[in-house]
């Protein structure tokens, strides 16, 4: 993250040496992120912040700046406080209460310089925090990798073509545990890990540099997800499937011809979404929910951590299920009131505790009435029962059925002698 903002700090003084010569007309939004309360400036909501304001930079056909602080700049043509107001205004119907967001006036929040009156000053304060940055440009020049452009992310959607997606889609368990200690399948995750992507493309292109480029091919690898699902050699599937997608991908022909055709009348869709999604897009959400719903589906809100958690509205979002990230330092969080009333809002039995890497996890998880996990942990309990019935277990090793358990198709998968078994559910 600090060489990000280094970058976006050096950049923006670039851009104002250009605005120099003409600066009139021009104007610069200012938005005082480290003035809000330290929970509120959780990275997740960060990057949910940039995202809303991203949008104002776009009407104002300008850019956004990430400075060393955490604040943003937004530089650009005709930024009025009312295209302002209306962004701070999500903010105020997502987010629990912040005494600088819900202000009736938020000018603490924000500030507007109107060039060419105000440049010298602004330039003034970005030198400034450019020195105590301590930049250091060479760290920078030394990534080898570089960000992709929009011409380059056309050409690797027709990549998509020709690559076997099936083979890199990958599902992932939701067990549910009993009070016998007893665990079942709630649902299984069918993703593609970025991770697993790239390795198909030229590996000096970063794919996430740019979050509004990487969404665009991200709604294409949507669609290709979706299809290779129908191409899988999977024979046993769970009575819930959960699919990761962008909220505009459920309105996609793939995906509609997905749940009417393969969906079989006793199964159901759990469509996961992303926390930023969310607040992207307000009404395509609840536009979103609606739909699913209806078809006996459900929606999950995605990645979110319990620092985040106390910050989203729940009585207003009311999604069906949230997946909260286990975290090591929440062992010592163990009574917190405030979190028992967002878990108790939302229906302990609607909350999964994802990244469990041990049974410490699980314990935190049931002290506060979650029962539904997921996580390597997780894994590793499906994959030693599923063992426990194989006649050959004693012929490979607890990571190749784990490896070959997540995959839906290729080779390494078919290496297996009992896939029956490899696709057993609890």
């Amino acid at each position: 993250m600090a060489n990000s903002k280094i970058i976006y700090e050096t950049y923006l003084l670039s851009a104002l040496d250009r605005v120099a010569r003409n600066p009139s007309g021009y104007s610069v939004l200012y938005i005082n992120i480290s003035k809000l309360r330290p929970k509120n400036r959780h990275p997740e909501f960060v990057k949910i912040f940039a995202k809303l304001f991203d949008s104002v930079a776009g009407n104002a056909n300008g850019m956004l700046f990430i400075l060393s602080n955490g604040d943003f700049a937004i530089l650009g043509r005709d930024i009025t406080e009312d295209v302002v107001e209306k962004a701070i205004m999500q903010l105020r119907e997502g987010l629990s209460a912040d005494p600088l967001l819900h202000q009736h006036d938020s000018k603490d929040f924000f500030k507007i310089y109107n060039f060419p009156e105000d440049f010298a000053k602004f330039y003034q304060l970005v030198e400034h925090m450019q020195a105590n940055a301590q930049i250091n440009i060479q760290e920078i020049k030394a990534n080898p990798k570089k960000p992709i452009n929009a011409e380059e992310i056309d050409d690797l959607i027709k990549t998509l073509d020709f690559i076997d997606i099936a083979e890199i889609v990958k599902r992932q368990s939701v067990l549910r545990v009993d009070n016998k200690g007893n665990f079942t399948v709630f649902f299984q995750e069918f993703f593609i890990a970025v991770k697993d992507l790239v390795k198909k493309f030229d590996p000096t292109l970063d794919l996430l540099a740019n979050r509004w480029l990487f969404y665009y091919f991200t709604q294409a690898l949507d669609k290709k997800t979706i299809a290779s699902l129908l191409s899988s050699s999977l024979k046993n599937w769970p009575k819930t499937i959960s699919l990761n997608l962008n909220l505009s991908s459920v309105f996609s022909h793939e995906f509609v011809n997905f749940a009417k055709t393969f969906i079989q009348a006793e199964q159901k869709i759990v469509v996961e979404i992303q926390l930023m999604d969310v607040f992207n897009n307000l009404p395509r959400y609840f536009q979103t929910k609606e739909i699913l719903q209806s078809g006996g589906h459900k929606l999950l809100i995605d990645s979110v951590s319990p620092n985040a958690l106390r910050m989203i509205n729940i009585d207003m979002l009311k999604p069906d299920l949230i997946k909260i990230f286990w975290e090591p330092l929440l062992e010592f969080d163990t009574d917190n009131q405030d979190f028992k009333r967002i878990i108790n809002a939302i229906g302990k039995e609607n909350v999964i505790l994802a990244r469990c890497d041990g049974q410490k996890a699980i314990q935190w998880g049931l002290r506060y009435g979650i029962t539904a996990f997921q996580g390597p942990y997780i894994d590793e309990i499906e994959v030693a029962l599923c063992r426990k019935k194989c006649p050959m277990a004693k012929q490979c090793n607890a990571r190749d059925c784990l490896k070959r358990k997540r995959l839906l198709s290729g080779w390494y998968r078919e290496a297996c002698q009992h896939k029956e078994i490899l696709e057993h559910l609890l």
